[in-house]
């Protein structure tokens, strides 16, 4: 009698969950294991370019990786997993379109990453926008330069000083490199405009600690503040957004302003469709991790990234658990890849263990600050390093090639500045057409 081929289900389609599936996928196609993903997109997008793709330096497209291409010999399924029941080892998929139906598995891997996290802000919801994901880095790019359309061709100084005024909030790595890298676009656009100029503009910060991009270490924290003010960017440490209704922005520290534009970027929390599966969770709402990334009292089910609390066996003090980040997903999903696959021939699988290595950060075109092994790099150099590293982490040669041609055409050719913010409408023009 043969023995039936285990399949493992991959929740999520980011970094962990298509990592893994690729360090799986040649087992796949040996029919060795059969693997599904499950992900409402079809695509993992590569997060650390996303600044990047919204300032017009790297092709949108390109800081995407389609996973149906990708994970050849998995199946990929596009819907979403809204409940997971372990015991029965079931999980519940509700497709893009059609009913809700049940999915069998052997294995299980818990990838559904982290969402923003919000507070109950007046105005938060209707007035801004996140940045995790390519179509909100592509709306912010289209909102930023047809703000610019608009205040030039706008009379009345209180709606042009509006159109000009743009509010992120947040100083970790998301919201300092949007902020940098969207203003050295914007500035760089005023050039087109007769009446237009980069002191015009208004690019505030909202932080509430005493300091930005706090993985850099204080000294570069403190370097970013001073050259973003030199940039006559307007950066407000300890200070929290209170609210922003209809455009009004309230500050804590008693300011008061309209902007069209508000970018909401402080910080992630794990993903609350957790809180409908039966695994352990910590108060954070994280999944409970072994060091070989087992889920805690299972041995087949597995977690890494964002979504779970796996412990850092390089930290000096118990208790301490790997950081939310780029660095430690990809790592993490090499290793559970590679444990799965132990497990499957029978093997122990081993323990993650990673010490981390520093951090890089864009601050703009031929700008930036980096800290790895210790050593601190600031302006054109650590750009180059952030370029250097960041390009060689994005999967697939493919992917690789693209984005270095964007880099290199950007040498040869200006930096297109053209709004394409009708897109998002694409029948306005039609709508007022039938109703004329």
């Amino acid at each position: 009698m043969t023995a039936q081929v285990p399949h493992i289900l991959v929740v999520g389609g980011g970094y962990v969950g298509m990592y893994t599936a690729y360090g799986l996928r040649k087992a796949a196609r040996r029919g060795r294991i059969r693997v599904t993903v499950v992900d409402p997109r079809s695509v993992m997008t590569y997060q650390p370019f996303l600044p990047e793709a919204a300032a017009g330096s790297v092709e949108p497209r390109h800081v995407v990786v389609p996973l149906r291409k990708t994970l050849k010999g998995c199946r990929v399924v596009t819907g979403r997993v809204t409940a997971i029941d372990h015991a029965h080892k079931v999980a519940k998929v509700m497709p893009e379109e059609g009913p809700e139906y049940e999915l069998a598995y052997d294995q299980i891997v818990v990838a559904l990453g982290s969402i923003a996290r919000t507070l109950p802000i007046p105005g938060l919801a209707e007035e801004a926008i996140g940045f995790k994901n390519v179509e909100e880095a592509i709306a912010l790019r289209n909102k930023v330069l047809d703000r610019l359309d608009v205040a030039s061709s706008q009379p009345d100084p209180a709606l042009r000083k509006s159109a000009l005024t743009f509010v992120f909030v947040g100083g970790g790595y998301a919201g300092v490199e949007a902020f940098a890298e969207l203003e050295d676009m914007a500035r760089y656009a005023t050039r087109y405009y007769d009446n237009i100029k980069p002191e015009d503009m208004r690019w505030v910060l909202v932080e509430a600690t005493n300091r930005i991009l706090p993985e850099v270490g204080p000294e570069l924290g403190q370097y970013t503040v001073e050259q973003l003010r030199k940039r006559n960017m307007d950066i407000k440490l300890e200070t929290r957004l209170e609210s922003c209704e209809k455009g009004r922005v309230v500050l804590s520290d008693g300011e008061e302003f309209d902007a069209d534009t508000i970018v909401w970027t402080a910080g992630v929390k794990a993903n609350p469709a957790l809180a409908q599966t039966d695994f352990p969770l910590d108060e954070k709402g994280r999944i409970k991790c072994l060091p070989n990334l087992r889920i805690e009292g299972l041995d087949d089910a597995w977690s890494a990234g964002d979504n779970a609390a796996v412990p850092d066996l390089t930290a000096e003090d118990p208790g301490v658990f790997t950081a939310p980040n780029a660095q430690h997903a990809v790592r993490q999903a090499h290793r559970l890849a590679a444990n799965i696959l132990r497990v499957v021939d029978g093997q122990e699988p081993q323990d993650y263990k990673h010490k981390y290595v520093g951090s890089v950060a864009s601050l703009g075109l031929h700008k930036g600050v980096a800290q790895l092994y210790g050593v601190k790099l600031k302006g054109w150099p650590a750009w180059f390093l952030h370029r250097t590293y960041h390009v060689s982490r994005v999967p697939t040669f493919n992917r690789k090639a693209r984005v270095v041609l964007d880099w290199t055409l950007a040498l040869f050719f200006r930096r297109e500045v053209t709004s394409l913010g009708s897109l998002q409408m694409p029948n306005e023009e039609f709508r007022r057409a039938t109703s004329s």
